[in-house]
């Protein structure tokens, strides 16, 4: 078995949609980035290529390039477990916090599972997402970002 850990950080800008786990959640303001800037969906790639010993997400889809501008992050979680599977390994659980001030996270996690458990293959019980606030500490704490770290559990295939 093979464990790895990830971890993404984005900026909350306004005009964008705030996807976490898959999930559109209602709020005044979305994550920043390239892709649809999904950082527990990235954290969780992230812990599965790290798992497999193979480079991060940026080294897939690398943010110079224009044809992943807007990216469903649940496309870049898909690849990374299709390349854990060429080295013969399968994903068997996740745990995940996600480190944000607002919006609340709790009513979004039952969605953010299902999401992810169909793209992992895996049952949603297999899936830890918790949330928590930064304590009004650094610039999560006052809002400007959300954050996640997961790690991963690799078994090999078979």
């Amino acid at each position: 078995m093979r464990i790895g850990t990830g971890y993404d950080v984005h900026r909350l800008a306004t005009g964008r949609a705030l996807i976490l786990g898959g999930v559109n959640i209602p709020f005044d303001r979305g994550l920043e980035g390239h892709s649809d800037a999904d950082c527990l969906t990235h954290a969780i790639a992230d812990s599965i290529l790290g798992a497999a010993g193979l480079p991060d997400i940026g080294h897939f889809f690398p943010d110079t390039d224009p044809q992943f501008k807007n990216i469903d992050s649940l496309q870049i979680l898909a690849l990374a477990c299709v390349e854990a599977a060429k080295l013969g390994y399968i994903v068997t659980n996740i745990d995940t916090v996600i480190i944000a001030e607002a919006p609340k996270i709790g009513p979004h996690i039952a969605a953010m599972k299902e999401k992810l458990a169909e793209v992992l293959g895996l049952p949603g019980s297999a899936i830890g997402i918790k949330a928590t606030t930064h304590e009004k500490l650094g610039d999560i704490g006052k809002g400007l970002g959300i954050a996640a770290h997961a790690v991963c559990l690799l078994s090999p295939k078979g």
